[in-house]
């Protein structure tokens, strides 16, 4: 007799479709599936976990984004292939997914977010006058449960206020904004440097004031060429690793 999938707790805080990304990452590990295999459809990982088509639909846009699986219209939904989220800057998608550390589980809390007057450099990148009102939102990321990434996210006001008042644990703000609220990222520039903590940073990472730290800075545009987020992430240098595939070009 086959062992039911675990389901999706109903007294818990944390939203249905973080929960069914949990359970479908879990099954996809339990399972042993390699990239390409076929995952269920809609339809089916509704009847399985008892949730709607929208629960489902957000959890695997979430997963889509992070390069656990991809989508392809007419064919249906398949594992991914760690590879195209495992490097950096390969994909526009944020730093939760595009810098990966060691195997384990990640998850993300917010520490603050708000309305604030733009500092000099991120109005410059957002082209926006020095002061204009943006929104910024810094987030912990965990790994196992230990801090691994502090991430400092600025938008415009009226691109990023949506984001104020909804949940924003465990989730991907590009994802957020383009699923929920039409908000087109189309490219990005980034750079990644070598830094060294300073103390906010080491306080909220839970290392030493100095400790190697990884940075990425990152400037995401819309369609039409407008500056629309602007980035910073701190990764502690013990736990985070750089992946880069090299590929030969015939000449």
């Amino acid at each position: 007799m086959s062992t039911p999938p675990p389901s999706i707790d109903r007294r818990s805080n944390m939203p249905f479709y973080a929960q069914l990304k949990q359970l479908l990452r879990q099954d996809i590990a339990a399972r042993g599936m390699e990239p390409g295999d076929r995952m269920p459809g809609d339809r089916e990982l509704c009847e399985t976990y008892d949730v709607s088509r929208t629960v489902v639909r957000q959890a695997l846009q979430e997963l889509e984004y992070e390069g656990v699986i991809r989508r392809e219209k007419g064919r249906g939904t398949f594992v991914g292939d760690p590879r195209t989220s495992r490097g950096f800057g390969g994909a526009l998608i944020g730093t939760f997914e595009d810098i990966q550390s060691h195997a384990g589980e990640q998850r993300s809390h917010t520490l603050s977010r708000g309305i604030v007057a733009a500092p000099a450099q991120v109005a410059r990148d957002l082209e926006l006058p020095e002061g204009a009102e943006v929104v910024h939102i810094q987030r912990i990321r965990e790994l196992d449960g230990v801090p691994w990434a502090l991430t400092r996210t600025y938008l415009p006001r009226d691109i990023g206020e949506p984001l104020l008042d909804i949940e924003l644990e465990d989730v991907s703000l590009f994802g957020i904004l383009e699923g929920s609220f039409g908000v087109r990222f189309e490219r990005a520039r980034r750079s990644l440097e070598a830094d060294l903590a300073d103390s906010d940073v080491a306080s909220t990472l839970g290392c030493a004031t100095g400790s190697a730290v990884l940075v990425m800075r990152s400037v995401s545009f819309d369609q039409t060429g407008r500056p629309i987020e602007r980035f910073t992430g701190f990764h502690r240098g013990d736990r985070s690793r750089l992946n880069v595939d090299v590929f030969h070009s015939p000449a």
